[in-house]
């Protein structure tokens, strides 16, 4: 009775309403790295607080895309790239953690509302080496997304139809002259 429960939280249509957007982006110049800075807004609400305390991993997923802007021909993708993070309840601890997927390093917090904070905010992640950049301009786009992870073994046979936990920002761009 609790798994079925449970599925009805995880399959609502509604578990990803709210504010999902990205506020602000900017990128610095480091020592010829390019870093990006953004600040997100990641819906939080009671089904998906409930779907975490349930054993459900939540990705949370900042893309950003460089274009070299062209006269007479579609723009070029410089580079296109994906920090992916998840979150993740652990019962034992009563800890939310959330861990970077390509390095795997986790960081733990004691409320979702912490590592929400956390996952919010982008800081002096490097994207690119200026020297990729030529003289021309370039349009620099972000956009956020979050979207149901792991599922517990319990859930997994139940909910293996449905995909309404995903979620995408608009892009948020800029132009960058170089």
């Amino acid at each position: 009775m609790l798994v079925l429960a449970v599925a009805r939280t995880v399959a609502g249509a509604s578990a990803l309403d709210g504010t999902l957007a990205v506020r602000s982006a900017y990128v610095n110049f480091d020592h010829g790295v390019i870093e990006l800075n953004a600040q997100v807004t990641y819906p939080l609400n009671p089904t998906i607080l409930k779907a975490l305390q349930n054993g459900v991993t939540l990705s949370f997923d900042v893309e950003t895309r460089i274009e070299q802007v062209r006269r007479f021909w579609f723009n070029a993708t410089v580079i296109d790239l994906t920090l992916h993070r998840e979150l993740a309840y652990h019962v034992v601890t009563r800890r939310y953690v959330v861990r970077d997927v390509q390095s795997g390093a986790e960081r733990s917090f004691d409320t979702v509302k912490k590592a929400l904070d956390y996952l919010e905010r982008v800081r002096d992640w490097p994207i690119l080496v200026e020297s990729q950049l030529h003289s021309g301009r370039y349009i620099i786009s972000v956009r956020a997304g979050v979207r149901r992870g792991k599922l517990p073994a319990s859930l997994r046979a139940l909910l293996f139809w449905t995909d309404d936990w995903q979620r995408e920002s608009a892009w948020y761009s800029w132009s960058l002259p170089v």
